[in-house]
């Protein structure tokens, strides 16, 4: 046996479970920034969100004494805290001033096809009949959500379309994610991220002081909620998971987040779902299940070379 394999069946178990810990926290994202962008605006809830991501990200770097990425990191950590962590949380921000939460959810949730087919394209990482079975699948549960709950807000076009380039923005951070995890770690690519998401959105700072200064308590509490668990963690566990499968793969788990952001609605909005929104998020569940699944390789069984027969010495 060689001397990884112990840690090999720990990860077995890790990435899934990480996996599983960014899916709800990113779930609860969508109703927490429902409910603090009532008081605060698109841009200085994503300063305010990746201010508090970043001092938490950094004291964590501190202690475990984390360097700075090599420079091979660098172009894709730019890029994709540019496009994930600044320009999607804008759109994102904005767009959910506009369309409930569970729509949101819906329209950004197209943002796993296109990274599996740029993914499958720009990092060679192909299309299993598997992924495309259940990415179909999840999709159309999340389509199903989002009809289950449209009668709970009205989508302006306005709002759709800046949740469809949350979607865009989000498939190409994912990607270019992806090989700089190949040159740094997962808490170094997220933590200069969302230092570079945070310094493209410092031009909304004089907006995030003056409606700090009037905001309820309970929208800054939300904010302070976005910036330390559905990013600096859902984003570390994420970026854990990501570099130990397929950029196609991993985007595929989030289509449970729909499903997971009606669920949540119920509890904590008090919406209660009805029959349609409960089946898209079993197909959501199940798609996941499929895009998942990979078919144990046959082994075939060795065929006996045969006897070799000597003949008697005459």
């Amino acid at each position: 046996m060689s001397s990884d394999a112990p840690d090999s069946g720990r990860e077995k178990w890790l990435a899934p479970v990480a996996a599983g810990v960014t899916v709800v926290l990113w779930a609860s994202a969508f109703v927490s920034i429902r409910s603090a962008g009532e008081a605060y605006s698109p841009g200085a809830l994503t300063l305010g969100r990746l201010l508090f991501a970043v001092l938490a990200l950094g004291a964590v770097c501190l202690v475990r004494r984390v360097g700075w990425p090599p420079r091979a990191a660098w172009p894709w950590i730019a890029a994709s805290g540019f496009l994930w962590f600044g320009v999607y949380n804008v759109a994102l921000n904005w767009g959910e001033q506009q369309v409930d939460a569970g729509t949101a959810a819906m329209l950004v949730n197209i943002a796993p096809l296109l990274v599996a087919l740029i993914g499958g394209r720009m990092l060679g990482e192909g299309l299993p009949r598997t992924l495309l079975l259940g990415m179909g699948i999840s999709f159309a549960g999340a389509v199903v959500v989002g009809l289950g709950m449209s009668g709970q807000g009205d989508a302006s076009t306005t709002g759709v379309l800046l949740c469809l380039l949350a979607a865009v923005t989000y498939a190409a951070g994912v990607v270019l994610q992806k090989p700089a995890l190949g040159h740094a770690g997962p808490l170094q690519v997220v933590t200069f991220s969302a230092l570079v998401g945070m310094v493209a959105a410092l031009p909304f700072s004089g907006a995030l002081v003056s409606e700090l200064a009037d905001a309820p308590v309970s929208a800054t509490l939300n904010m302070v909620y976005l910036g330390l668990f559905p990013t600096a963690l859902a984003f570390t566990t994420w970026a854990y998971a990501l570099a130990r499968t397929t950029a196609g793969r991993m985007s595929a788990t989030t289509y449970v987040v729909p499903a997971l952001v009606l669920l949540m609605s119920w509890a904590l909005l008090g919406e209660v779902p009805g029959v349609v929104g409960l089946a898209g998020g079993a197909l959501c569940l199940a798609g996941v299940a499929v895009s998942r699944y990979r078919p144990r390789a046959r082994t075939v069984p060795a065929v006996p070379e045969p006897a070799v027969v000597r003949e008697p010495a005459g």
